[in-house]
């Protein structure tokens, strides 16, 4: 199988390989071109950290450190305008609990858990 390689000044080479090399570099070339094309189409995600690593998670200005921690405050204290069942209710909600599951933890009916959980998210939108 021949494989044509074209050099950065625009001169074309044909090398032969045997079947097997020659069919991985066609499919990583392939693969190569997708990604291109998906990356140019998308935006990265909020979790891009995770595949760009540790050096890109980490990275945070003084203005994104302020507005930071204004949000911690503001939600520090909005949680402490809950009562404690609302709270302890609202942080197993965040924490991925279902409904349900938070229900058969506290021995309680499904209905009063929303109507608790609605309760704190309302008085959550007082503060945002």
């Amino acid at each position: 199988m021949k494989i044509s390689y074209t050099f950065a000044n625009g001169e074309n080479s044909e090398v032969e390989v045997n079947e097997e090399i020659g069919t991985f570099i066609l499919d990583s070339r392939r693969e190569e071109d997708n990604l291109g094309r998906k990356e140019r189409y998308h935006c990265y995600s909020l979790d891009a950290a995770e595949f760009e690593g540790e050096d890109m998670a980490d990275f945070e200005t003084p203005e994104t450190a302020m507005i930071g921690q204004f949000d911690r405050e503001h939600i520090v204290e909005a949680l402490g305008s809950l009562s404690e069942v609302q709270r302890r209710r609202i942080l197993m909600l965040a924490q991925g609990l279902s409904v349900r599951e938070i229900a058969r933890r506290e021995g309680k009916e499904i209905k009063t858990i929303r109507e608790s959980i609605a309760g704190a998210r309302e008085k959550f939108k007082k503060f945002f």
